[in-house]
């Protein structure tokens, strides 16, 4: 089973930038209710859609102050965990970062390293890549970033053992 995840955020001075559960020291973060992880809010939302299961904002919506503020790798380890008791296994994901700035490559395999130790699937199954908006729009305009994530799961049913 496939799904996709998009998400947006747009850049705000004074707060830390997360993504990828990483941190960017770059003097700017998102604009958001939570740490703003554009990045993990994308694949959350990946593992979501390849399980039938709705989105993130389903399960944590911005309304509650709980999660306010709150670190998206938590988040993704509650869908992580969510998705495997209702019997699936993460077999594959995919991400595409658009971003002119902060640069992405440096970060790249800490992310992937990040990534990995929330959803326990091998490294050579998670894909990063990234690319600019070449100067178009509003990433292109160096005001944001979007994350397009898609996500394989396969069923594992047990009662077939």
């Amino acid at each position: 089973l496939n799904g996709n995840g998009f998400d947006i955020h747009p850049f705000v001075e004074n707060k830390k930038m997360f993504l990828g559960g990483v941190f960017i020291d770059c003097g700017y973060g998102f604009k958001a209710h939570s740490d703003g992880d554009v990045l993990l809010h994308s694949l959350t939302d990946a593992l979501l859609g390849a399980a039938g299961a709705g989105d993130i904002g389903e399960f944590f919506p911005d309304t509650d102050m709980a999660y306010e503020g709150i670190d998206s790798k938590i988040l993704l380890e509650q869908i992580v965990q969510f998705i495997t008791n209702i019997g699936f296994e993460i077999v594959n994901i995919d991400i595409t970062i658009v971003a002119q700035k902060p640069k992405i490559t440096p970060y790249k395999e800490q992310i992937k390293d990040t990534i990995q130790k929330i959803v326990q699937i091998k490294p050579n199954f998670i894909n990063i890549k990234a690319t600019t908006a070449e100067k178009l729009g509003f990433i292109g305009r160096e005001e944001g970033v979007a994350v397009i994530s898609n996500a394989t799961l396969k069923y594992y049913d047990w009662t077939k053992k």
